[in-house]
């Protein structure tokens, strides 16, 4: 299997937590310009992209890939993700702000790059 995939290949992808449970789909992902780094994957739950969905930016940490499955394992209980700060479509946060790094990074547990 491949450690480099094509940013197409992981956007609709599912995101389920290691219960099994599916947490959403990935629609977008963030790219640090001046690392070249993909920061964040932006997650929809509860209606997606065009339907009024909540998104969430989650840093790309905190993922792991499964190319079998073709989804991403994201180690969290849905509880963490249910209260985790969301945006809709219109209205997307600063993800370089440096509060919002700090806020998002320490909600799932990882150390900013």
């Amino acid at each position: 299997m491949s450690n480099i995939l094509s940013a197409s290949s992981i956007t609709s992808d599912k995101v389920a937590n290691l219960a099994g449970e599916e947490l959403g789909k990935v629609e977008d992902l963030m790219i640090n310009l001046a690392s070249g780094r993909v920061e964040y994957a932006v997650l929809s739950f509860g209606g997606g992209f065009m339907h009024g969905g909540k998104f969430f930016a989650i840093p790309w940490k905190s993922f792991a890939v499964d190319q079998l499955d073709k989804k991403l394992i994201l180690n969290i209980p849905r509880e963490k993700l249910e209260s985790a700060q969301g945006f809709d479509k219109d209205h997307w946060p600063d993800m370089a702000d440096p509060s919002f790094i700090t806020m998002t990074h320490e909600h799932y547990g990882v150390t900013p790059s």
